[in-house]
Order: structure tokens, then sequence, then C-alpha cells
């Protein structure tokens, strides 16, 4: 059967070069989502490269394609002879490497057996690596078989049309952990003016965005064979921006448990009127036998510039953020070791609002603000969000390293650093995992949050992302 398709696709490998030339507007739209997730630091292996031009088109530091048509390889080959292709199956994939992204475009549809094809992507996995598949909406079988009957689509064989949940389910019984589906496009040839209001438009709102015609699925793996590749002994380095904070200084050293290796704590202090960096000094002193220990000073005000100042001082893999009027508690960091070490998440968000809060934890304005907040990054992220604003926030040291170099996309505009870090992480396509805690009350100081000056703020900021992330 493998043979037939190999003979029928090369049969047509012509008419589909020149269609995809005509087609280019569908095509680069395509290629511009899954670009957008790429960053250069990146390898990528596309499996059914066809001729190349999405793959030629990423910006990554090692670009890997295959596709079982030996016309399309050898045209692919002529247009992008920088590129590493070769003439393989997807159902027979032999690379004895592993990439940070593997992308499946458009075919899932040919496959004789999707599971399959799934399940033999792992060899080509490491923990970290993301999967992108992107196909049709199975809603749109009837006007492109239409679009085969009057000529303007090549006729395509019996595909498999399957809805996202069946796509989810079929990675789900492959051994990975889906935690993203997009929608684009709801008008999938170009038309002056139209196009640009129907698809960057129309298309990004609820309801409207079901009628799209190509349908994004990101997965990450969680297979038990691949979790033993999984470092597990990662040393941890915990931030702790104090301001005003004096009184929760020692607590914060005495709760704080032993994680991974070697476990860092980093304060860092600014403009604080109650002594606490005499506090910081005096405790780093105190407990210097016993906890590893640095402290540094920002001129700067606002928490991101702390956290900033923290992650740069940081020696350790994994980076954790512990807000130092401890209404998080300092035990609860183990919860979120165990997600990022054992493979769970890339980016590890804590959520407040799972469980009942202590009686002054949170005021009603800053509650509603929060759910606001989350419903918005929801719809603009894809993703599922219980709780944007959570000062607990973990990832690795390396991605946060990437995330650095790719923060002039967003700009420097973020003065507490929780949406910098949130949208990076998005940009970076890390698997967000959400950490349900409780939130207790202060028992020292008042909080540094204006509700309505920095809530607007904020709001501001999450427009401005809104055309970098949605409207782009």
């Amino acid at each position: 059967m493998l043979e037939n398709k190999r003979t029928y696709f090369n049969s047509i490998a012509a008419k589909r070069i020149k269609q995809r030339k005509a087609k280019s507007y569908y095509w680069n739209d395509i290629t511009k989502y899954c670009s957008y997730f790429i960053h250069e630091d990146y390898s990528v292996l596309e499996i059914g490269c066809g001729t190349g031009e999405l793959l030629n088109n990423l910006k990554a530091k090692r670009k890997v394609g295959i596709d079982f048509s030996e016309v399309m390889i050898a045209h692919a080959k002529t247009q992008f002879p920088e590129l590493e292709l070769q003439v393989m199956a997807a159902e027979e994939i032999q690379l004895n490497e592993k990439f940070d992204v593997v992308i499946l475009s458009n075919l899932i549809g040919y496959l004789d057996d999707i599971q399959k094809v799934f399940e033999g992507l792992k060899a080509v996995c490491h923990p970290q690596t993301k999967i992108i598949v992107t196909y049709y909406s199975f809603l749109w079988e009837p006007l492109l078989k239409f679009g085969e009957r009057i000529g303007y689509k090549t006729k395509s064989p019996h595909q498999n049309w399957l809805s996202l949940s069946e796509i989810n389910n079929l990675l789900f019984l492959s051994g990975f952990h889906v935690y993203r589906n997009s929608r684009r496009m709801i008008l999938p040839v170009y038309i002056p003016l139209i196009s640009e209001i129907c698809n960057g438009f129309l298309a990004k709102f609820p309801v409207l965005r079901l009628l799209s015609i190509n349908n994004f699925t990101f997965a990450k793996v969680v297979n038990t064979a691949l979790s033993k590749e999984l470092n597990t002994d990662y040393s941890v380095s915990v931030i702790i921006p104090a301001c005003n904070e004096s009184g929760n200084i020692e607590n914060a050293i005495l709760r704080m448990p032993a994680l991974g290796t070697h476990t860092e704590i980093i304060f860092v202090e600014g403009h604080s009127t109650d002594g606490t960096w005499e506090k910081i000094e005096e405790v780093k002193n105190k407990y210097a036998a016993t906890h590893c220990i640095k402290s540094s000073q920002v001129s700067e005000r606002g928490k991101n510039a702390a956290v900033k100042k923290g992650f740069e001082m940081s020696s350790n893999d994994i980076l954790m953020i512990l807000d130092a009027d401890l209404t998080v508690a300092p035990e609860d960091l183990r919860k979120f070791y165990h997600a990022i070490a054992s493979g769970k998440g890339d980016f590890i968000n804590g959520s407040r609002l799972v469980y009942p809060m202590e009686k002054e934890a949170m005021r009603f304005l800053n509650l509603l603000g929060n759910k606001s907040f989350s419903m918005l990054f929801t719809w603009l992220l894809d993703q599922r969000f219980k709780d944007t604003l959570c000062g607990t926030k973990v990832m690795f040291r390396k991605d946060y390293k990437r995330l650095v170099s790719n923060r002039k996309f967003f700009g420097d505009i973020d003065p507490f650093g929780d949406f910098d870090l949130l949208f990076g992480a998005h940009k970076l396509n890390l698997c967000i995992v959400e950490v349900p805690i409780r939130y207790h009350e202060r028992t020292y100081g008042r909080t540094n949050i204006s509700r309505f000056k920095h809530g607007f703020i904020l709001l501001k900021m999450c427009f401005f992302a809104a055309r970098k992330i949605k409207f782009r």
C-alpha cells in the first residue's frame, strides 16, 4: 500500500508543485504561524516536507525534512540546496538524531495508521521536544471536494477526516500530552481587504474561529520510556524579590525545602524603607554555614527588575520565583520542582484560584481582576489559564536565556514580570502547566500592588500583546 501511495504522489507531484505556488496565500499562513513558535536556536524536523517551502522559511539552526515522494524531494533539493532532505516514509523514520520541534503539516490525512506514525516520533524526540500537527478542519471537506470537481484543487485520494478531539486522542494514545489547539483562516483564498478582515480579525474570535480551515495541535512527549532519559537531578535557584518585607526574610530561609541536587536562594531588594536590605544581609551571614544565599539590590522600581537581576545572578538549572510576602508557601515549591523535573511542563505557573483562600489573602476586586485576566489570557494564548498573576513561576534556565533573546519581539514593557514571562514562554512554544496552591494571608507588611493603577498597566499590556500574538 505504501508503494502504491508513493507512485500516486510521484505522478501528481508536478501538479502539486504548480498548485502550491498558485495557493501561496494559504500555505504562507501555515508557514507564518509555525515560524512564530520556532526559536533560531531550535532544531526542526518536518515529516512530509513536500517541496520544502515551509522548512526553508523557518529560522532554525538546523532544518531536516523527509518525504516519501522522490519527485518532491528532488524538486526541494533543487530549490533549497542548503536543506537536509531525504526520501523516507513517515511510517519508517530512520534518523539517528533528536529534534527540538517536529512538524507534520497537512500529512495525517494521507496516513494509513496515524497512531503508528505518532508512536514512531519518539525515536526523534527528547523529553522537551514539541510536536506541531496541522490539518484541515473536517467541516471543510464538502467545499474541498467541490474545489476538486471544478478543477480549482488537485484531486486527492480519500483522506482521514479528523476533528481536533480525534487528533488529540490519537496523540494521547501514542504517549503525548496536547497542551494547545489553535484554529486559523476562514477564507483560504486571497481577496484584497476582504481576506485581511476575515483572517486577520474575524477568525480570531469565538464561534467564528470554529469556521477556520486550519487546525493546529501542539503536543509534548510524556511517554514513560522517554521519561527515563529525563535528568531529575537538577539544581535550583530560588529568586526572592523583596520590597518592605523585612519581617518575612528569615522565615523564607527557615521554611525553604531542599530542592534537587543543590538549592541557592537569591534575595533581590529595592527601595525598602523598613530595613529589608539590612535584614537580608543579617540572615545571609547567620545561615551561611547551612544555606547558599546570594543578595543584591536594584535601583529600578518594580518586581520585574528584581526578577531579572536574580535570574542574571543564578547559576543553577531551574529558576523559581517566590514572592517575599510568603502568601505562597515556600514548602509548595516541591510541587513546582516535581512538575518541571518530571517533564510535565516546561513553564510552571502557580494557580491560587482553585483552593479556598484565607480571609484576607486576596481582596474582592483583586480576585475579579485575576479572573478577568485569566479569561483574557485563555483567549490570547489558546490555552486555558486559571491564574496569570500568581508570583510563583518556574522555568529552565536554558529556556530563560532564549526568552531574553526573544524579548525584543514584545519589548520590555512589563514592570511586574508575570506577563513578560508568560508571553515569552508562549512565543518559545513551551508547555505551560499550572500547579494549584493555597494562597495565604500576609503575616507581615502590606501589598505593593495598586489595584487600579497597576491593573490599568496590565490591561494595556494585554492589548499590546494581542497585536503581537492574536492579530499579527
